[in-house]
């Protein structure tokens, strides 16, 4: 896998051309949803702002009227009373700003959690909603990256970023005003050096949004290796690949270190320049105060007002530079999170669409062309695998080219090719997985672009050759397209696909928690509990997958029972990698470069000496021969079966020219697309 990081979607504008609003305006909106929250937080900021900067003005009153001293005289002309009334009004403005310090605090992380919740919430649902044409192209680590690691980032810059920016606001005009009013050109001095931090602030935020922005594409890209090397780990240790998948890590882990610590270096650098400049303000203002008491223009008090101003805002100001870091990090985070949450289907629900009216499962393909479309810049479009996952194409050539297809309420239509002919694509323009660039497929006459995604699903079940369980038991996993099926209903379809007898046997029978992506069953155990979902759902249109790999002649056998079962009385497209299947069929297609060159019965087929007689020599043939011992023993079959050896395992080269020599697709489960 590529360590660039991948293309992004283009997410500026809507659609129809309407430019979005800037990444942290779009953020503030999400805390915005929150009023009630935001208008208390907002009364708490002020009464902070307010409160703290009391202080120096009650200070500046006291030493002027309790501890003023005649300057030529050196007589005390102030009072104890006057300090005292200071004293007390200090303490009250500490009790009270502690409180509203407390509402501001508390009620930041009530907001930011709101947003970080909502947002994540968004993420999942647009995940949901997103075709394959997104998902083919999306990297998981990635994708949980900017659904967790991002949303974080957002999460701390509401937080401690937002509010404490809406905090230092409100400070610098608070500040401003009492210092303006008390003395305006010893306040146009004080005030000088904000511009100063502004512009700093700026070109750090700037430069810190840069580098942030590919922290994060590193910090998804880590997820990505991380997420890989652990789904592949059979893998690794087959090929003794350890170290290597160590240094692939460590040296995006190794990218990622030195980017946080160029990040850390700016900060390092932000942060005492801006104590320099409120260092610089502060002498400055201490000289011209001198000068303007020593004229009589300004009291010792008013003077002490100004320096414990200035000192107050040291705090607000030098924060300037941690809410600039945690604004470009959160900006180059909701960058990344809204490119999700902005992301196009092709795939949608038209406005108007009706339910798909019962039927009897007649399917027509009319002239279907179809390529793939909305790819990111630069990304080659992916060519599906019969696991229903893609892989990369070379070139941008249609899938699918003028496919017609009619198959009868019943039928079973048998799809054989070489990898890359188009098989799967047929079988995912049916639920819509994708939609067709040309001509249109109906079920019971009826365009599937008509009617409703769920009720389209719901009358179409598939069992692909990479199945997926989920961890969870083996009940949930059979009743997960019908949660609300009785439990008689679930053993029913577990009976029909033959693993009723080997779930009873286990010490918590259905109840049996199956482990992350059914690890704890064989692959055998896992192809028949996905039939028995299949069967629970009762769909009257069937795609599957017949292959079975890496089983013993027993199991393969159940499985191949199973199957029939399923088909019974279903109209169904096969991706056909066993004789038995292929002989079966009503109608099979045999495709070449994404067009059906071949049609017809098995022995029509076979007669005529084309393509599919060249699939049944290299492959099918040896099928039929070495089921031919296995009356006897088996031993020949369940070898065949086991290994791929009985079925084509040993093919050629695939060229992707459909020329002897090619690997059809068959044998071992390979189940090319």
């Amino acid at each position: 896998m590529s360590a660039a990081a991948p293309a992004r979607p283009k997410a500026a504008t809507r659609p129809g051309g309407r430019r979005r609003a800037p990444t942290l305006v779009r953020l503030a909106g999400r805390a915005l949803r929150h009023r009630e929250l935001m208008a208390a937080a907002a009364l708490s900021l002020a009464a902070s702002g307010v409160l703290v900067l009391i202080g120096p003005r009650i200070v500046g009153i006291a030493i002027d009227t309790g501890l003023a001293i005649d300057g030529e005289q050196g007589v005390a002309r102030g009072t104890v009373t006057s300090v005292g009334i200071a004293c007390v009004f200090l303490l009250v403005a500490a009790l009270a700003r502690g409180g509203s310090m407390f509402g501001q605090t508390y009620l930041g992380e009530r907001i930011s959690q709101s947003v970080a919740y909502d947002l994540r919430n968004e993420i999942y649902d647009r995940l949901q909603r997103l075709s394959f044409a997104y998902h083919d192209q999306a990297q998981i680590g990635d994708v949980m990256s900017r659904a967790t690691q991002d949303v974080e980032g957002v999460r701390f810059f509401v937080s401690m970023g937002l509010l404490r920016s809406a905090y230092v606001l409100v400070l610098l005009a608070v500040a401003a005003t009492l210092m303006l009013t008390t003395h305006v050109q010893l306040g146009l001095v004080a005030l000088a050096f904000v511009p100063l931090v502004a512009t700093q602030s700026i070109l750090v935020s700037m430069h810190l949004r840069v580098v942030w922005l590919h922290v994060q594409q590193l910090q998804g890209h880590l997820g990505v290796v991380l997420q890989e090397n652990l789904s592949g780990q059979r893998v690794v240790k087959a090929f003794a690949r350890e170290r290597h998948e160590q240094r692939k890590f460590d040296a995006v882990a190794k990218e990622l270190y030195d980017e946080s610590f160029r990040t850390s270096k700016i900060q390092a650098f932000n942060e005492p320049a801006l104590l320099s400049l409120w260092l610089v303000s502060l002498a400055i203002v201490f000289w011209v105060g001198g000068q303007e008491i020593l004229a009589g223009r300004l009291t010792e008090g008013q003077l002490i007002e100004f320096l414990l101003y200035l000192t107050l805002l040291q705090v607000p100001v030098r924060s300037v530079g941690f809410i600039v870091m945690m604004a470009s990090r959160a900006r180059s985070a909701g960058e990344r999170i809204f490119e999700i949450i902005d992301a196009e289907s092709p795939v949608t629900e038209r406005p108007g669409a009706t339910a798909l009216t019962p039927g009897s499962g007649e399917v027509r393909f009319e002239q279907v062309s179809f390529h793939y479309e909305g790819l990111p810049p630069g990304v080659a479009p992916a060519l599906p695998t019969s696991a229903g996952r893609p892989r990369r194409r070379t070139d941008a050539a249609p899938v699918l080219r003028g496919v017609d297809i009619v198959a009868r309420p019943g039928e079973v239509v048998a799809l054989l090719g070489p990898t890359g002919s188009g098989k799967s694509s047929i079988v995912n323009l049916l639920p819509r997985f994708y939609d067709v660039s040309e001509g249109r497929v109906t079920i019971d006459g009826q365009d599937v672009r008509e009617v409703t995604l769920a009720s389209l699903r719901g009358a179409i079940g598939i069992v692909q050759q990479d199945l997926f369980l989920f961890a969870a038991t083996i009940r949930e996993n059979i009743a997960y397209g019908r949660p609300e099926a009785s439990d008689e209903e679930v053993r029913a379809a577990a009976r029909a696909a033959h693993i009723h007898d080997f779930i009873e046997s286990l010490p918590a029978g259905y109840d049996t928690w199956v482990g992350e992506r059914g690890a704890t069953l064989s692959g055998g155990q896992r192809q028949r509990v996905a039939i028995a979902r299949t069967l629970l759902l009762d769909p009257r249109i069937l795609v599957l997958d017949d292959s079975t790999s890496s089983v013993d002649m027993r199991t393969e056998f159940e499985i191949q029972e199973a199957l029939q079962e399923l088909m019974r009385n279903r109209t169904t497209f096969v991706i056909a990698q066993r004789l038995r299947t292929v002989r079966e069929a009503d109608q099979i297609l045999v495709l070449s470069e994404g067009e059906i060159v071949e049609r017809g019965r098995h022995e029509e087929l076979l007669a005529e000496g084309g393509f599919y007689r060249q699939i049944y020599d290299l492959e099918l043939r040896a099928q039929e021969e070495a089921s031919l011992p296995a009356a006897g023993s088996g031993n020949g079959a369940a070898s065949g079966a086991s290994n791929g050896s009985g079925t084509g395992g040993a093919g050629g080269p695939d060229p992707g020219n459909g020329r002897p020599g090619v690997r059809w697709g068959g044998g071992g489960g390979a189940g090319g697309g």
